[in-house]
């Protein structure tokens, strides 16, 4: 079975409120198996236009990634995160 994985590219608005983003979302990455594979860091805009916050969260499987997304308890801090900031998020299945 694939992993699942979250890729965001984050610009926060008010970022003195991310962690509060932070703190909400922890309980639902827990319960559903995340790991960071990147979370900020240094990074090149080798093509295209870039997002100062880039974070990609592996899951067990995709169907946790879609369901830790889809979660009452994400659903609080993803409306955290939409009132502080724009950007992309893609819930997409890793290759077997």
């Amino acid at each position: 079975m694939a992993k699942g994985y979250w890729i965001a590219r984050i610009s926060a608005h008010t970022p003195e409120r991310y962690d509060e983003y932070k703190e909400l979302a922890g309980p639902a990455y827990k319960e559903f198996g995340a790991k960071f594979l990147v979370r900020g860091g240094q990074f090149d805009v080798s093509e295209g236009e870039a997002r100062p916050r880039n974070v990609v969260i592996e899951f067990p499987t995709y169907q946790a990634a879609l369901d830790c997304y889809n979660s009452e308890q994400y659903a609080k801090a993803r409306a955290v995160r939409q009132a502080i900031s724009e950007g992309e998020l893609i819930v997409i299945e890793g290759a077997q």
